[in-house]
């Protein structure tokens, strides 16, 4: 297949409804809550970027960087939460109950492997944040 044929394929199934677009973007929230996706994989990124150049070309591991990436993390999830009207402690909560039901009480790649996804669905949608 050549680039052209490719290209023409692969835009049959983008997503061209601009207007309904700019409708949802008309949302505040969900502009913040894009700035904070999008920040969160940025920083994410340079978290990833740190490690690859420790991996793999050798140099020395930057663990003053590691914890300033992981604060700009930190910064971008406070305003998903914001957003969400959530608080950390009730995402915690809620993270740790749904891993005991995924692992019990330890990890185990069997149980990574063949997760209950609809009994993990139905904790996180019980516990509802305050």
């Amino acid at each position: 297949m050549d680039s052209k044929k490719y290209m023409s394929d692969a835009i049959r199934t983008e997503s061209r409804d601009f207007d309904a677009m700019n409708t949802r973007l008309n949302d505040n929230g969900i502009k913040r809550l894009l700035h904070a996706g999008i920040g969160l994989s940025t920083e994410a990124g340079e978290f990833l970027d740190a490690l690859k150049k420790h991996i793999f070309y050798g140099k020395e591991l930057d663990r003053v960087n590691l914890a300033e990436e992981l604060g700009d993390l930190f910064w971008y999830m406070a305003i998903v939460g914001d957003e969400l009207g959530i608080k950390f402690e009730d995402v915690m909560e809620r993270n740790i109950t749904k891993l005991k039901a995924r692992y019990g009480e330890k990890f185990s790649e069997e149980k990574a492997d063949k997760r209950d996804l609809d009994s993990e669905r139905k904790i996180l949608e019980e516990q509802a944040f305050n």
